[in-house]
């Protein structure tokens, strides 16, 4: 398909389409898992988004919190990737694993968290590494495989599987660690569990080292997660920015990805027209 038609393809009957309209059946292949991040849709309840995106085809909702879960049920929506626990005063980004300070919340609040998450029939769980804060790229490996490892046996005893996400530190997240592939890679080899696995956020990943593609089929095997969004901007993912996704989400097919995709971008448009179209152009 040439680039410039397959928004025109994707978008087959949802031009001048009401608000309502958007929000009706996609017809999806089935090869994805799509899900959709709450965050960027701040105008819409958990209520309004599940329900628009349960009559699209949409299968989740993710980063939520467990009193958010409820409502999914109601429409037979899942929270894919539900948020990770924090205490006061600190941030769930750049408070993470590779400062053991941390560690003496983190652990008890992820095992209590891991076992509401098995509970409420859920696979994944979204963690981070922290801000580097003046701390080196190999003890911060250190730090986070020592936190880590203590709640592993607790998510492998309940199915749950961990997702530490990438992040970029050079434009959106200053000074967070795991912001490169290679080093999230590298941490996943020393927890050796099939139970910690990274989320591969294109975005991201397209602002730090590009290649998408070629990590994607190098590395899938330590990817539990995706998350889209245009570059730059982390807006809409059609021909405004640099990235092809109906290209990124066959390969992403191709490595036999089981979990979800989730629809992580800011409309710059109507909302949930700009996620109907997101859909249609990731379900190849």
């Amino acid at each position: 398909m040439k680039r410039r038609s397959f928004i025109e393809t994707a978008m087959t009957g949802i031009a001048g389409a009401s608000l309502l309209g958007a929000t009706s059946s996609l017809s999806l292949r089935g090869n994805i898992n799509h899900s959709v991040c709450k965050w960027c849709y701040p105008d819409y309840s958990v209520e309004e988004l599940a329900s628009a995106s349960a009559s699209m085809g949409i299968q989740s909702v993710e980063l939520l919190e467990p009193e958010e879960w409820p409502i999914l049920e109601k429409y037979g929506l899942v929270c894919a990737m539900p948020l990770s626990p924090v205490v006061e005063g600190k941030d769930r980004l750049t408070d993470g694993f590779n400062d053991p300070a941390n560690h003496e919340w983190l652990i008890p609040m992820f095992n209590e968290r891991i076992q509401l998450v098995h509970e409420a029939g859920y696979h994944s769980m979204i963690c981070f590494s922290g801000n580097r804060r003046g701390m080196d790229d190999a003890t911060g490996l250190e730090n986070c495989m020592e936190g880590l490892i203590q709640i592993i046996p607790t998510a492998e005893a309940h199915g749950i599987t961990l997702c530490m996400e990438l992040l970029n530190s050079k434009v959106s997240h200053p000074d967070y660690m795991c912001d490169y592939t290679s080093w999230g890679v590298e941490l996943c080899k020393s927890i050796n569990s099939e139970h910690f696995k990274l989320l591969y956020d294109i975005f991201h990943m397209q602002v730090m080292e590009g290649d998408v593609i070629r990590t994607i089929r190098d590395h899938h095997q330590y990817i539990g997660h995706y998350h889209t969004g245009g570059n730059p901007g982390r807006n809409e993912i059609d021909e405004s920015q640099e990235l092809y996704y109906p290209a990124i989400m066959r390969a992403i097919v191709e490595t036999g990805h089981t979990g979800y995709v989730g629809q992580e971008f800011i409309p710059t448009r109507s909302p949930l027209i700009s996620l109907r179209e997101a859909i249609g152009i990731c379900d190849v």
